[in-house]
């Protein structure tokens, strides 16, 4: 008959020679974890000893170069350690963000970037880019945002979105949109599909060459980074009419969105972020999330960003991985309703 046994031997049994080194690895397993929980706490309390490396997707001098030197600025400052930008240009950032998936999770190589172009459309963009932007990067904390704004000639009859739509389906197969950038073309090829109309699009190598043509009645409107909107308005060279965001913007109040022109559900604000490769410890992304906000947090960053027309949008790990995961969904769609091809 076949007895009944339990796990654990009866008191005062010798446990058998198996069940003895399991208890072995088993005691060896929890101490290595208990060893490793260890020095990650300490890794962080030390952290950092030594120089951090800010890498920026694109060259010194671009708007994205100022953003990045002003938060490593910031950041070596509470850090008590150089924070070195580090440049590293080509394949539209892809260049840079794959350096920094590939580089040691030690917390001394961060990436502080505009995420929707570098990390949630670059899958959707590029055949090849040998990252991927969720399982290389823990993400570390949402920054900032500056949405796109629609804009027209500034002697235009065409003052909101209503103007606009009534006008292009005037002209039906003769309706155009300029574009040079990525963003710009699904930003006019959205409000194509919403307001239901036929736009032919005019491409321009830079944004210089587009504000020649939108003055040269070469198109009928186009969209680009608040930035430069903002400063071409101040400037009379643009009439903005629509932000493409949920809320308006603080540096153009007077500039409604296109939700609230009647496009439920537009939004398309394009913005920063912070990661780190992926498998850096907890306690050193915890403690780079802490100081990116003190920086947020600090009124001369807002004073700072608002000359350019953009905003902080603080957030930690947890938001950043909830919008990188949705702007990935919604980048894949947005790129296919443009029809832009993979390069």
């Amino acid at each position: 008959m076949l007895r009944n046994e339990s796990f654990f031997h009866r008191a005062g049994a010798a446990p058998s020679r198996p069940r003895r080194a399991f208890a072995v690895t088993l005691a060896g397993a929890l101490l290595a974890a208990c060893g490793a929980g260890a020095a990650q706490a300490q890794s962080a309390q030390d952290y950092p000893a030594r120089a951090i490396r800010s890498i920026c997707n694109f060259g010194p001098g671009s708007g994205a170069d100022i953003v990045v030197r002003y938060y490593s600025d910031k950041l070596q400052k509470l850090a008590g350690k150089p924070v070195v930008v580090e440049n590293k240009v080509g394949a539209a950032g892809n260049i840079a963000t794959r350096f920094v998936a590939a580089s040691k999770p030690d917390g001394y190589t961060i990436l502080i970037t505009p995420g929707n172009a570098t990390l949630a459309s670059a899958p959707h963009l590029f055949k090849e880019i040998n990252f991927d932007p969720i399982k290389d990067f823990d993400p570390v904390a949402r920054l900032a945002k500056v949405p796109f704004v629609v804009i027209v000639k500034p002697d235009s009859p065409v003052k909101t979105i209503a103007d606009l739509t009534a006008l292009l389906k005037q002209k039906g197969v003769k309706a155009r949109y300029g574009a040079s950038t990525n963003t710009a073309i699904v930003t006019a090829e959205l409000y194509r599909e919403m307001a239901g109309i036929q736009l032919e699009q005019i491409k321009y190598n830079n944004v210089s060459d587009a504000l020649r043509g939108l003055l040269a009645d070469e198109f009928d409107f186009a969209a680009y980074d608040a930035t430069w909107v903002a400063s071409m308005a101040q400037s009379g060279r643009v009439r903005p009419i629509a932000v493409t965001s949920t809320t308006r913007l603080e540096a153009m109040p007077n500039v409604p969105t296109m939700e609230e022109q009647g496009f439920k559900g537009f939004d398309l604000t394009p913005w920063w972020g912070a990661v780190v490769p992926a498998g850096t410890p907890q306690p050193i992304v915890d403690k780079l999330a802490g100081w990116f906000k003190q920086i947020n947090d600090d009124p001369e960053t807002k004073a700072f960003l608002g000359k350019f027309a953009t905003e902080t949008w603080t957030g930690g790990p947890d938001e950043l991985r909830a919008l990188l995961a949705s702007e990935l969904t919604a980048w894949g769609k947005y790129i296919a309703l443009a029809k832009i091809e993979k390069q």
